[in-house]
């Protein structure tokens, strides 16, 4: 049996007819043909699948898409409307952060959504000031970004262009 599901995704309002067991993942790709959510371990445990709802990061292979039903979802390519590519995808571009680029997307979403918690004060599990502003130290931005994988290992360049992304965004 179906059901309605309205939601935004990269800017343009969709309604769908989904099976209640259709992860927000599989409506994106199979039934919106949205490719930047890419499918990795399809277990939450890669964050190649990281979509951005209502601004918060969140693995969409584990998601239930009739849970976010009204949401707006960003993909990597909501990050850059018109081809405009954004402070990210700028800094991953010049300073190689990918390799073979499967799981850029997830860590381009992953990256805007812990720059925006750390930006709000969020702390994490190394955040040593809890009262004032979040300093997005190399040790702070690899825990953030910790759920992203990179089979090619490319870490140190993402680290240093998540890093630059923030300078640059502040």
């Amino acid at each position: 049996m179906g059901h309605s599901l309205h939601f935004t995704v990269d800017g343009q309002e969709h309604t769908l007819v989904v099976d209640s067991r259709t992860t927000l993942l599989d409506a994106l790709r199979d039934r919106l043909g949205v490719m930047s959510a890419k499918k990795g371990c399809d277990h939450g445990q890669c964050g190649a699948c990281t979509v951005l709802v209502d601004g918060r990061r969140l693995n969409s292979c584990l998601a239930l898409a009739l849970t976010h039903d009204g949401a707006e979802v960003t993909t990597a390519d909501g990050l850059a409307p018109e081809g405009e590519l954004s402070t990210l995808h700028r800094a991953f571009l010049a300073l190689d952060a990918f390799q073979c680029g499967y799981c850029t997307p997830g860590q381009v979403c992953s990256a805007a959504g812990m720059l925006a918690e750390a930006a709000e004060g969020a702390p994490s599990v190394v955040t040593d000031d809890l009262e004032g502003p979040v300093e997005l130290s190399e040790e702070e931005i690899r825990e953030r970004m910790s759920g992203n994988l990179c089979r090619c290992g490319a870490y140190v360049n993402i680290v240093a262009a998540v890093s630059r992304a923030a300078e640059q965004s502040r």
